[in-house]
């Protein structure tokens, strides 16, 4: 496909520096870029690259000076050159409204206008699909499922009965949401599960990653707030109440009935013990155990995690104890106190 830099930067919504009419084939990073390509400049450390790359225009912030060739400017180059992306490369979407002949649509389940269901797809009884929402292959939407307008479920991806889906909801491929949580008590030497009867409450514009888990309540919803952004392979237990704007990235497990703030940050395989609080504007990082409440703005690590300026100090004292146990020892010894 082939367009002018005008084209492209009228997608974006940019200002043109240089040649608009020059064609551009293709769009790729400054380090795959061949010529006739365009390419983007996320700032100014990538100013050299840029200068040496083969490209034939980028999308570049206004603090990226024009070399000649031309030049998109906005203000956030990375966005922009993904619309550029997706405009250029950008596979059409399910037929709207086209509902395939192998999917299983339940006679009581109510699709708003421009939904699209694909192959093998379920639709339970009593569920509502939002208009324009977009169901892939192998979805299965269980009975009694509210889905919002807008939403996207990839291939495989299954709702247990009774989940509620906002607005724009994106559920990546093999996802489940609302499986029983894990909960049982011993009764006479044997687990005896405890029923889950709740259900799972995703708020507007939350995106869950490919193969992650959202447990049903026991009783209640397990709750995740508007905004927030889940990675691939996390799993959020029962009776959860995940925060509007949360970031939780792979491998984070939060155990059940624990609690987050708005825009909380857990980096990679944090894990979260049960029936805790994390305030608001917190960070985790990466690896760390939280085994006791954490504050509002607080920046923790570690295990068990505590303030990062803590654990920064203990990790600095830690590379010194080998010094410090030969110095002890020839202490000891010139002592006479032996090595015990």
């Amino acid at each position: 496909m082939s367009v002018t830099v005008r084209q492209l930067a009228e997608w974006v919504r940019g200002e043109v520096l240089g040649d608009g009419d020059l064609a551009v084939e293709d769009a790729r990073t400054l380090t795959d870029a061949r010529a006739g390509d365009i390419t983007f400049v996320d700032g100014e450390k990538h100013a050299a690259a840029w200068h040496a790359s083969p490209a034939a225009a980028a999308v570049a912030p206004p603090s990226i000076p024009v070399n000649g060739r031309p030049l998109i400017r906005v203000a956030d180059p990375l966005l922009a050159f993904a619309e550029i992306v997706r405009h250029l490369r950008g596979r059409a979407p399910l037929p709207a409204g086209e509902i395939h002949p192998t999917a299983l649509v339940h006679p009581t389940a109510r699709l708003g206008e421009g939904v699209s269901v694909g192959p093998f797809a379920v639709i339970g009884e009593d569920s509502e699909i939002g208009a324009g929402s977009v169901l892939s292959s192998g979805v299965v939407v269980g009975r009694g499922c509210r889905i919002g307008a807008g939403s996207v479920l990839h291939p495989r991806v299954v709702l247990y009965d009774d989940c509620v889906l906002g607005d724009r909801v994106v559920i990546h491929a093999n996802a489940v949401i609302g499986a029983d949580g894990f909960g049982y008590r011993t009764q006479a030497g044997r687990h005896v599960k405890v029923p889950q009867l709740g259900w799972v409450e995703i708020e507007n514009d939350v995106e869950i990653g490919a193969s992650s888990t959202v447990d049903r309540g026991t009783f209640g919803p397990t709750r995740i707030g508007t905004g927030t952004k889940i990675d691939n392979l996390v799993m959020v237990g029962h009776n959860c109440q995940i925060g509007r704007h949360n970031i939780l990235a792979a491998q984070v497990g939060v155990a059940g009935s624990s609690v987050t703030g708005e825009y909380v940050v857990m980096a990679g395989q944090v894990g979260v013990a049960d029936h805790l609080r994390v305030g608001d504007r917190t960070i985790i990082a990466a690896k760390s155990g939280v085994l006791s409440d954490v504050a509002a703005d607080m920046r923790v690590l570690g295990y068990p995690a505590r303030p990062d300026s803590h654990m920064k100090r203990v990790w600095v004292l830690l590379d010194h104890l080998p010094d410090w146990r030969r110095d002890l020892k020839r202490v000891k010894e010139h002592l006479g106190l032996g090595d015990e």
